[in-house]
């Protein structure tokens, strides 16, 4: 484990560049040299140091729709279009899957990304196949698929534009306005049932937001981006994933009232999950931000989660026990009832999808 202490790296959530053990990569030691790489990279005419740099390699991966069979996840299916995140959110669940490729679940994981350029070519090919049957494909399970590179590769759009084509249905999880990029596509899939959009807002304090998740845009936007959701008949959830205790479960009530007033149907939320190397960089962003509290924080999450900083188990990792779990439940029940929202559930249609050829036409009905 780090325990570092330094200033804050600006604008990246993780505080160092922590290699897992998990997979025998090497330790780096934490010393003054190490320090100086992680805040910013040296600048070797000692000049002002460089700030970290974002760079993406291209994948070129041989499939991309990926099955699970997790008891506890509505979704049997996702494509991620990314590896890694810009967004940088230092709670993120899917850090620990930069290991695998010998990078750090840290600073890596946000500045080393990985882009899938063919991903919806691959995608035709695979619906395209016989016996294929459609059920609705999650985009951004592992990675936001609107993060910042997406601006530029458009490969989200991609994929939508292929599941319009084929009237394939489509669940959408993101911390970006860049959704609303999509307007078009998303307001023709909506009028098919083709298409659900969740959008996660964690505090209503861009400063607070800043720290925890530093190249999100602000929950002030996400917010409307929920509302504009709503006006196109796009049906839109409000994700507050996750509730931080003593952090951010503060703003709990005034999200989902927010949420309410934009006529969102559809609220739900996760407490905090800190698998693998998630939890030891959540620990040292705690004491770089909250030194105070990071006790307070950490024993709260052990409570919930059966003594442990994690509980892995399927059912019960999204499902915390104790008295600061079912206290949230009541919370957010009670906010749920006055903002006059219940317990949607989109049910997209999967009964009109057209199998494509993989030549890039559609199959005779």
């Amino acid at each position: 484990m780090f325990h570092v202490k330094h200033s804050p790296v600006k604008g990246r959530g993780a505080q160092s560049g922590a290699v897992p053990t998990r997979f025998g990569l090497a330790e780096r030691e934490v010393d003054g040299d190490w320090r100086d790489y992680v805040e910013t990279l040296a600048n070797e005419d000692g000049g002002p140091p460089v700030k970290l740099r974002t760079t993406v390699i291209e994948e070129r991966p041989k499939s991309i729709l990926t099955f699970n069979q997790s008891p506890d996840v509505p979704f049997d299916r996702s494509v991620n279009a990314y590896r890694g995140c810009e967004h940088g959110c230092i709670y993120c669940f899917a850090r620990p899957t930069h290991a695998y490729h010998d990078l750090s679940p840290g600073l890596d994981f946000e500045t080393k990304l990985f882009a899938k350029p063919d991903a919806a070519a691959l995608l035709r090919a695979t619906l395209a196949k016989k016996g294929y049957d459609p059920k609705p494909i999650a985009l951004g399970t592992n990675t936001d698929p609107y993060q910042p590179i997406e601006r530029d590769y458009r490969i989200t759009r991609a994929i939508l534009e292929l599941c319009l084509e084929v009237r394939h249905p489509v669940t959408i999880t993101t911390k970006s306005d860049r959704v609303l990029d999509d307007s078009d596509l998303l307001e023709a899939m909506a009028r098919e049932n083709l298409v659900a959009v969740a959008i996660s807002v964690t505090s209503l304090d861009p400063v607070l937001s800043a720290k925890l998740e530093p190249r999100c845009t602000s929950p002030a936007k996400r917010l409307a981006a929920l509302g504009k959701l709503v006006e196109m008949g796009v049906p839109a959830h409000c994700s507050i994933s996750p509730i931080i205790p003593a952090i951010t479960d503060e703003f709990l009530e005034s999200i989902v009232a927010r949420a309410g007033e934009l006529g969102v149907t559809s609220v739900g939320g996760i407490p905090l999950r800190l698998p693998h190397e998630v939890a030891p960089l959540f620990r040292e962003w705690l004491g770089v931000h909250y030194p105070d509290r990071a006790g307070k924080v950490m024993g709260i999450v052990r409570e919930m989660r059966g003594g442990r900083d994690n509980d892995p188990n399927f059912h019960s990792r999204f499902n915390p026990q104790g008295v600061w779990a079912d206290l949230i439940r009541a919370r957010f029940k009670v906010a749920c009832r006055k903002a006059g929202i219940g317990k949607a559930r989109f049910e997209l249609d999967s009964s009109r999808f057209r199998a494509p050829r993989s030549d890039g036409q559609l199959a005779l009905l």
